[in-house]
């Protein structure tokens, strides 16, 4: 694989959550025109590729990731050739573009799903997982087995008109398709083949691990001590409450993404990030990317999780080490990983390993230059760049429908999802004329573009100074990683590169306090790197 298609391993991508990017039309919502009149921003950050997430026709119910149609544009955020024009701008600017392809299930508004609602003969009656109620001792029915979603409650909901309950791992608006099916898989490749010959440089795939269920339907079994929480909000509520064996993470999985990795190879230079939502997600990680058969990359919200952590050495180290020692005698070649501390699903990383709601300047470049140095490709979400704490969100203000199941215990992911704040002193930050979907939070306006382009220690002039320093290092173009034991927590000591390369020695305090380190003082949040010279 030359240089030129190999460019994803070593990127950082930069993902855009186009409701809350920039809004042109004055509807209280971004859109692709938006994102379009902010692509030299995003380029200045040094960043490689864009990666936006779903703009798809779609009723909303879960903000995009409830498609209606794969092969067109939702009308609140603009049409086709709005997204030809901004592929162009972008390719322009040499910024990749990758598109979010929510694959394992659709809207209930789908045509798909509507006619195989309609009866158990009609020609897409088996695209959907449909399964007949389970009759208990006493004659009464209950789902066909223990499954629960997501977002809370049964995985299963009954259909009148069709007389079965049919599978949704999220809302029951979102039916999960089945992909024992080889016409939906034919169908999810020839819309992947679509957005190819648009010209995009590739996907990052929602819930790839969703996409096969058990055929026999069987109950998994309860958790036990040990097995990770199964979702970023670690609580114990009912999805938790279960090892994940039957429900998503099936081997037939392997043979499709097989198909999938073919047709990629058809259009060289592009990519593909899967995120994994499973028990034991960096094995899983690296099944999907061993080898050059499956997924270039893998992207799990595990290093997101929780509301509310101290930040740790064990906390970095433990993930990276994991991924990267997951080789076994059926996939003994090595895989790929990408990391984010930050996305839409997730309360920000800014507050998440500080206070809640608020931030710390240093700590929030800190956090950035961690983030560059990791072995992989790495994500960073809209704001990051700033510092941004999560937003506080009233509860007649919130919108996601799995805050509704979390509340008072997790705002769910309105917190993460505000406007991006341009301009201070502008009306909602410059995001809009129109009131947003989402409140701007106080805490923002201070923390907007222009307040942090005129301030030479702000967090966005950081993330460009380190940007460009960081593609220079050759070190950090290899997948060679060596922790050092510190016998302290709140000190990551790392060593990246090898002979070729050169190697950069690399320390991190952690923590707001002083650490004292082999006989040297370290300064709170303090990057200390050869070679950086911290500007």
């Amino acid at each position: 694989m030359s240089d030129a298609e190999d460019w994803w391993r070593h990127a950082v991508i930069y993902q855009v959550y186009p409701r809350s990017f920039q809004d042109t039309n004055a509807d209280g919502i971004g859109d692709l025109q938006g994102i379009i009149s902010r692509l030299e921003y995003v380029a200045s950050l040094g960043v490689d590729g864009i990666w936006i997430s779903p703009f798809f026709p779609s009723p909303m119910k879960d903000f995009g990731y409830d498609v209606s149609d794969y092969r067109n544009i939702d009308p609140l955020f603009g049409t086709l050739e709005d997204f030809k024009t901004l592929l162009n701008r972008a390719h322009a600017l040499n910024l990749k573009i990758l598109i979010d392809l929510v694959l394992s299930h659709t809207s209930e508004e789908h045509p798909w799903f509507r006619e195989s609602r309609q009866s158990k003969t009609n020609p897409k009656a088996d695209w959907y997982v449909w399964a007949d109620a389970k009759t208990e001792a006493d004659g009464s029915t209950t789902p066909p087995n223990n499954w629960v979603s997501v977002f809370g409650g049964p995985a299963w909901t009954f259909d009148e008109t069709r007389g079965q309950y049919y599978l949704h791992n999220f809302l029951k608006e979102q039916p999960d398709l089945n992909y024992h099916n080889p016409k939906v898989q034919a169908e999810a490749l020839d819309i992947a083949r679509f957005w190819l010959d648009l010209g995009v440089d590739g996907f990052r795939l929602d819930t790839v691990n969703f996409y096969f269920h058990d055929r026999l339907l069987r109950d998994n079994p309860p958790r036990t001590e040990g097995v990770a929480f199964a979702t970023q909000f670690e609580k114990d509520v009912p999805y938790s409450a279960q090892q994940h064996i039957y429900d998503k993470s099936q081997p037939e999985n392997l043979a499709f993404l097989e198909r999938f990795r073919a047709l990629m190879n058809e259009y060289p230079g592009t990519f593909t990030v899967g995120e994994i939502g499973d028990d034991h997600p960096y094995r899983l990680a690296h099944i999907y990317t061993s080898g050059d058969k499956r997924l270039n990359c893998t992207y799990n919200t595990h290093m997101m999780s929780g509301t509310l952590k101290t930040l740790t050495a064990s906390m970095i180290r433990e993930p990276v080490e994991n991924f990267f020692t997951a080789q076994t005698a059926e996939y003994p070649q090595p895989g790929w990983p990408g990391w984010a501390f930050s996305n839409h699903d997730v309360v920000r990383a800014a507050s998440r390993w500080h206070e809640p709601f608020k931030h710390n300047p240093e700590q929030a470049k800190m956090l950035l230059a961690l983030l560059f140095c990791m072995p992989g490709t790495l994500f960073l979400y809209q704001g990051e760049e700033l510092g941004l704490p999560e937003a506080e969100i009233p509860y007649d203000k919130l919108q996601d429908p799995w805050a509704k199941e979390t509340w008072p215990h997790w705002q769910g992911r309105d917190g993460c999802r505000t406007p991006m704040p341009w301009a201070a002193k502008v009306p909602f930050c410059s995001f809009s004329a129109h009131e947003p979907w989402l409140p701007v939070p106080s805490t923002h306006p201070n923390l907007s573009v222009d307040q942090q382009e005129a301030s030479l220690n702000s967090p966005l002039r950081f993330t460009r100074a380190f940007l460009s320093w960081r593609a220079a290092q050759s070190a950090l173009r290899t997948p060679d990683c060596v922790f050092i034991d510190t016998g302290n927590d709140n000190i990551l000591h790392f060593v990246r590169g090898n002979q070729n390369s050169g190697t950069l020695d690399i320390l991190f305090n952690l923590s707001a306090e002083q650490q004292n380190y082999k006989d040297r003082v370290i300064l709170p949040y303090a990057t200390l790197i050869q070679s950086w010279n911290g500007k």
